[in-house]
């Protein structure tokens, strides 16, 4: 499936549709011109979020990562996701040992391994001091390619509404950084959850290549955004095809 200039920027609308209705009604989104603005928008909107998440992270290994993800967006009730959305699901991502935190901060999940822990979503203001006492986490280095890997999303506990499916999730890494792939699968991540594309038991076959196939499954979920020499110029960063099923 050709990732076009004309489907990113459906992908790109409708996220902000869903989260800000009301500001999409403020900008032409089927324009890029109109589209960019809007994004210009959110990028200062983001600055000053009512409600954010704050991952702490001892370190980072990209499959373990993804699936303690997916299993902390899965215990969000509804209510806090959707204010947490209204803020674009703003995540800021600090460098800190969750071992050596517990005492003094509660976190709402920490990832089986110990190597990542989350607080909220919730009021910026209750996390000012985690975010006070700790560096943001150092994610300068290229993301590398490695072989594809299969991550099974945790069941949990609770009666599953539909049965388990099979996705691939394909992260481009030529020219992105950690940290900016941090940001791009956390949202991809987090909000496929709130829309039910990810739910327990899912196994997903993480691919981590320079670009995302020209062809292929259909895709359920894209990130998209342009880059700082061209804003108006969207590159998809992250995907979530539609259900596969084995040959």
């Amino acid at each position: 499936m050709t990732t076009s200039q004309e489907l990113l920027q459906e992908a790109v609308a409708r996220r902000i549709v869903t989260a800000r209705p009301e500001l999409a009604a403020r900008f032409d989104l089927l324009t890029a011109e109109g589209l960019l603005a809007a994004q210009r928008e959110i990028t200062r909107a983001a600055q000053d979020a009512k409600v954010l998440v704050v991952c702490v992270l001892r370190d980072f290994g990209l499959p373990a990562w993804v699936r303690a993800t997916c299993e902390f967006a899965l215990r969000v009730d509804r209510s806090a996701a959707a204010d947490w959305r209204r803020d674009f699901t703003r995540t800021v991502f600090v460098a800190g040992n969750p071992a050596n935190l517990k005492d003094r901060f509660s976190f709402g999940h920490v990832a089986d391994d110990g190597s990542a822990a989350w607080q909220g979503p919730a009021p910026a203001e209750e996390s000012t001091s985690l975010r006070r006492l700790l560096k943001l986490f150092d994610g300068s280095a290229e993301l590398p390619t490695r072989p594809s890997v299969a991550v099974r999303v945790p069941a949990g506990h609770e009666p599953q509404e539909r049965a388990p499916v099979r996705r691939e999730l394909h992260v481009a890494t030529a020219g992105v950084t950690i940290a900016e792939c941090l940001v791009h699968l956390n949202h991809l991540l987090v909000e496929a959850v709130f829309d039910d594309i990810i739910g327990p038991g899912d196994e997903l076959v993480v691919r981590q290549a320079p670009w995302l196939p020209a062809s292929g499954s259909p895709y359920a979920a894209l990130r998209a955004g342009g880059t700082p020499d061209h804003p108006d110029r969207l590159s998809v960063y992250a995907a979530l095809t539609e259900e596969i099923h084995d040959a």
